[in-house]
């Protein structure tokens, strides 16, 4: 279904929702942009007239002549929609082929005028200031040789030119490859590995067989394997690979020889084993990180030690290791809190409150944990006054928020919701509310939420936890015994509320149901002529999408917090990862191995406390929906007979 722009009742000019005879103009013109048909594109631009978008016609007709056409009219067109998304778009391909053909000084004089430049074109601008010898480059580039992996073009010559300029250290080049290693980026780590000097280049067959073949290049290496660092390095990323794998093979092996290892090649496997130990909740994990002694870890590898050591109850490792973290990722709400709570375990309150200080009062997982642990309720903040009709026609007169209109009125959302979010920057509460406002009015539920969700002091809890399709939704909550709160709280976070849409995978609708889940509920309760093409009807995905959530949640021990990872990642998933032991909701939430689900399942619970408050006028908490997650158990149904 297409989004249905609606009027507002105001006294405002209501062109912008209007079908126009200029839009058929516009989709001709992009169109023809797309197929390189400058005829067809300078024919339909001519008829576009005040169009909203024309001006993206007039990009298109500019990209096309960009390598060969006057810049006098390029520069005319950034000067006339300085700030604008379109001019930043257009702008970043010609820094690219400025950079391209290494014109230097066209880079310089158009990266400041850059809002937001992604990483190549930065990179451009830094191979523009190495060109006139300014050697703060190289300063920058060093803080990125851990974290950029995969660089783009541009950005492989300023590595290039920290190696050149002798800022890099062969131990600095195998620190990058183990990174690679860890992030399973072995082409990445083949080629940063070339930065050695030729003597000290593993050979190439020998880094392809520990990658592709590890366990055989481990029992097949010549007698004299440790004698040279690269084929000590190598050994260690075989023992990675096994890892990923099964850790406690690769642990087994690493045993046989770990004599011949150098201490920091020793602790970095223990280190690969213990991550990926971690992400398989292995009960040796913490001795493995112990192995790993104070070996670099990745951040990825730093915040699974702190889970393993969640998992495992030792309060202490988790201090430990939180405080050794690099100060911002410490500072990271889900750090803070656990620092408290292992602060707080040890008898050490006053600074445990201190911690949760910090991040009281945020609206998410946990900001609403902390504020528990100092005694407070979630609750709403007190809404903000009504919009006034000034604001919301200076909503409606944004240029930026204009064109995003007209892309959602031609059903253009990748367009409209990139326009719609570059307008947003640099507005203050009361004109992001009247632009959530004008979101809802239209019935552009994600783009109202999200606007919404930006305001820093005036909120309106209304907009940012819209509950719209009520009529539809709550009555099959409860036909189902299932809490409104929680299904909207699972359904803000699936859609957003479009009931068209469609993820990469193939899941449809409010619910996002997979199309063998949606067949399989269908005939489960007896749901006749259902073909899939009915799947995104408000009603059938509703009826579908719910009845999935009470199958699950009877599976699960009705317990709200596997149910919410079933419905993510599949049941069979959700029941793996509980402890052989009971453990709190909000450490089962923090340790799922998949960042997708475990970011998911701490939104959709946060979420239900919020819309708990709205509809029952009260506060909740979220401590009592995670509640306990109960000890592995032979559950009622068998995982095959849940999709």
């Amino acid at each position: 279904m297409k989004f249905r722009l609606i009027l507002i009742s105001l006294a405002l000019p209501f062109s912008v929702f209007a079908q126009s005879s200029g839009d058929t103009a516009f989709l001709t013109a992009r169109d023809a942009f797309r197929a390189g048909d400058i005829n067809k594109l300078e024919r339909a631009t001519s008829q576009l007239g005040n169009h909203e978008l024309a001006v993206y016609a007039e990009s298109y007709r500019l990209r096309m002549w960009i390598d060969k056409g006057d810049p006098g009219n390029l520069r005319d067109f950034l000067q006339r929609n300085e700030g604008s998304y379109v001019a930043e778009k257009l702008r970043a391909d010609w820094i690219r082929l400025f950079g391209k053909r290494s014109t230097w000084n066209e880079v310089d004089a158009e990266f400041p005028k850059m809002l937001s430049p992604e990483p190549d074109v930065i990179c451009y601008s830094q191979l523009a200031r190495l060109a006139r010898y300014d050697r703060a480059v190289l300063a920058e580039a060093e803080q990125l040789w851990l974290t950029m992996l995969e660089p783009p073009e541009p950005c492989r010559s300023v590595m290039d030119a920290l190696v050149a300029n002798q800022r890099i250290s062969a131990d600095e080049v195998w620190a990058r490859a183990r990174r690679q290693v860890e992030a399973n980026r072995p082409g990445w780590a083949k080629t940063t590995l070339n930065y050695l000097p030729e003597n000290q280049v593993p050979d190439s067959k020998a880094f392809d067989s520990a990658i592709s073949s590890a366990m055989s290049h481990l029992v097949r290496q010549p007698a004299n394997w440790s004698a040279s660092r690269a084929g000590r390095e190598l050994a260690a990323f075989a023992i990675s690979r096994l890892a990923a794998n099964d850790p406690r093979v690769a642990a087994d092996e690493l045993e046989k020889i770990k004599s011949k290892l150098q201490e920091s090649e020793r602790q970095w496997a223990w280190s690969q084993i213990a991550l990926q130990a971690a992400k398989k909740h292995l009960t040796e994990t913490v001795g493995w990180y112990a192995n790993a002694g104070k070996a670099p870890l990745s951040d990825e590898g730093a915040q699974w030690k702190v889970r393993a050591a969640l998992r495992a109850q030792e309060w202490g490792f988790v201090r430990d290791t939180i405080e050794a973290m690099p100060a911002e990722l410490a500072a990271k709400p889900e750090w803070t809190y656990w620092l408290g709570r292992a602060l707080k375990s040890g008898g050490r309150t006053t600074e445990a409150d201190a911690l949760f200080e910090k991040i009281a009062g945020q609206t998410n997982f946990y900001g609403n944990l902390a504020d528990e642990e100092l005694g407070r309720t979630v609750l709403p903040p007190p809404k903000a006054k009504a919009t006034t009709s000034e604001e919301t026609k200076a909503a409606l007169d944004n240029p930026g928020i204009r064109r995003a209109l007209a892309f959602f009125r031609l059903d253009l959302r990748t367009e409209a919701v990139k326009e719609w979010n570059w307008s947003l920057r640099g507005m203050d509460d009361r004109e992001l509310l009247a632009a959530a406002n004008l979101a809802k009015r239209n019935q552009i539920w994600d783009r109202a939420i999200n606007t919404a969700d930006k305001t820093r002091n005036e909120h309106d809890f209304t907009l940012r936890f819209l509950a719209p399709y009520g009529e539809t939704v709550r009555p099959a909550a409860q036909n189902q015994s299932l809490d409104d709160a929680w299904v909207y709280g699972l359904m803000r976070q699936e859609s957003r509320f479009i009931t068209n849409a469609k993820s990469n995978v193939g899941a449809s609708g409010l619910m996002q149901l997979m199309p063998a889940t949606a067949k399989w509920v269908a005939k489960k309760i007896g749901l006749r002529d259902f073909s899939h093409g009915r799947v995104n009807d408000t009603e059938i995905n509703v009826l579908l999408g719910t009845s999935y959530m009470r199958l699950v949640m009877e599976n699960l021990d009705n317990h709200p917090v596997l149910a919410s990872a079933a419905y993510n990642a599949g049941p069979g998933r959700a029941k793996k990862w509980r402890a052989d032991r009971p453990l709190e909701g909000a450490i089962y939430a923090e340790t799922i191995p998949f960042s997708e689900t475990r970011d998911y399942v701490k939104k959709v619970m946060s979420n239900a406390v919020y819309y708990s408050a709205q509809f029952n006028g009260k506060s909740d908490s979220l401590k009592t929906r995670l509640g306990v997650v109960g000890a592995k158990t032979a559950d009622g149904m068998k995982d095959a007979d849940l999709p």
